[in-house]
């Protein structure tokens, strides 16, 4: 039994991973981290520093205002971190990285095994369409969702760039452009509303065709119960920064 502590715990995906684990047997939420303050079934704190307790992993899935507290509290309890929160910028993704030479740190944009499978198969194409074909990202989530675009499309744009040989500009407006489409770019959009869970589609434009990988989520819990598995996998690991490749490539 692997005793949890959920950082947001007061928020929409806190609520579906506190749900998720009360049926499982192999672990368990120890204490809750959110500055709302909810009555739930496990003491809640409002800072990961009031929490004095011991725990074998920490997910957070709240705001990025949260990371240092919770980066704090994993590197001075020396408890393993899940960090799902998105819309990290990269002075905070840097002190991730710095963090996990001391602690281990699961990090990913996304928690589906879908999206990642996406990923790889939008390298695979870019691989053999990115020197001809113009490269568009498509995403669609509700309408309480707060940064845009997703850190999941730009996960999909950082794997397609990765392996073209020339690297692209990333463009999210062309609204006051008056220019024709550059070659070496990816055009990243954002629609939001209603409560679309999370759609993303890679489009591939060439001459006279187009080629389009995409996933569309149907419920939040594929996430939660992705940051659950990543929670209890990274359970004993080494310091480092793992992914779910990481996660994938060891089952």
């Amino acid at each position: 039994m692997k005793d949890i502590v959920l950082s947001g715990c007061a928020g929409h995906m806190g609520k579906v991973i506190a749900e998720l684990v009360s049926v499982r047997s192999d672990c368990r939420i120890a204490a809750g981290i959110d500055p709302v303050g909810i009555t739930a079934g496990f003491p809640v704190f409002r800072t990961p520093s009031e929490f004095n307790g011991k725990a074998d992993v920490i997910i957070d899935f709240s705001h990025p205002s949260a990371l240092i507290g919770v980066l704090e509290y994993a590197v001075l309890s020396g408890t393993p971190a899940v960090i799902a929160t998105t819309g990290l910028n990269d002075i905070q993704k840097d002190i991730i990285r710095r963090s996990s030479t001391r602690v281990p740190i699961f990090f990913s944009a996304n928690m589906s095994l879908g999206i990642n499978l996406l990923s790889e198969l939008a390298k695979a194409a870019a691989k053999v369409l990115g020197g001809s074909y113009d490269i568009e990202i498509i995403e669609m989530h509700h309408n309480r969702k707060i940064d845009a675009p997703s850190g999941t499309a730009l996960l999909l744009a950082d794997s397609i760039s990765s392996v073209l040989d020339e690297k692209p500009s990333y463009e999210y407006n062309r609204h006051d452009k008056h220019e024709k489409r550059p070659k070496n770019e990816i055009g990243i959009h954002a629609l939001r509303g209603g409560t679309v869970v999370g759609e993303h589609e890679i489009v591939f434009a060439g001459t006279d065709e187009v080629i389009k990988l995409s996933h569309s989520a149907g419920s939040k819990k594929l996430f939660a119960a992705g940051a659950i598995n990543a929670a209890l996998w990274l359970c004993g690991r080494q310091p480092g920064l793992y992914s779910m490749a990481d996660l994938i490539n060891d089952n």
